[in-house]
């Protein structure tokens, strides 16, 4: 049986950036993520306007993240989770700020969007990959004849976990668990291995 594994990157394998650029620049409202908003279009453009109103670039995001270590045990869990089996990241990250995260990863496969960023280095706007990507991205594993098993903490993820073979939430908000019962979760590395494990099992 040939099986991928899907993971989203941000609260599962590494730290939240938006939360770390609040962090740093006192702006509460950046703190928002997909485990509080549902519409990631909505999401961006709020995120945008406040970056254009306090005059952030990409530069500045990037030394923030350039900042970040990948959580407690990630890369242990995801060195030990690809000697076993394939492994894609599938994020609603850019491109432009995943870079240095990916390098501490061991430069796992990552499927992310990009940003457009004008010629002062201010940006402004976003580009999917395609709407709702990281379903797709199931649908087209599936397409090939692959089985999957994906892992995910936030709303932008329930429909990549719908469509998988197993879907699993990681560490996952209240408000997401109370609103998706119908996944298992998992609150450390030993636990979603364990379900990882036992789903590669029942599907083989």
């Amino acid at each position: 049986m040939a099986a991928v594994i899907c993971l989203d990157l941000e609260g599962v394998l590494t730290p939240e950036n938006w939360i770390n650029v609040a962090e740093r620049t006192g702006i509460e409202k950046l703190r928002l993520t997909t485990r509080d908003i549902s519409d990631y279009d909505e999401l961006m453009k709020m995120r945008l306007e406040i970056l254009d109103r306090n005059n952030l670039k990409l530069s500045d995001l990037q030394a923030v993240i350039s900042t970040l270590d990948p959580l407690e045990g990630a890369v242990e869990f995801l060195d030990s989770l690809r000697a076993a089996c394939q492994v894609i990241i599938l994020s609603d990250t850019f491109y432009e700020f995943a870079d240095p995260l990916m390098e501490k990863l061991g430069r796992p496969t990552l499927f992310c969007n990009w940003l457009v960023v004008d010629e002062s280095g201010r940006i402004v706007d976003y580009r999917l990959r395609q709407p709702d990507g990281k379903r797709m991205s199931v649908r087209a594993l599936h397409d090939l004849r692959f089985k999957v098993i994906a892992a995910g903490d936030s709303y932008n993820d329930t429909t990549m976990l719908a469509e998988a073979d197993a879907g699993i939430l990681f560490r996952p908000p209240d408000n997401v668990v109370a609103e998706f019962p119908q996944f298992p979760v998992a609150r450390d590395y030993q636990t979603l291995r364990s379900e990882i494990d036992r789903n590669l099992e029942l599907l083989g």
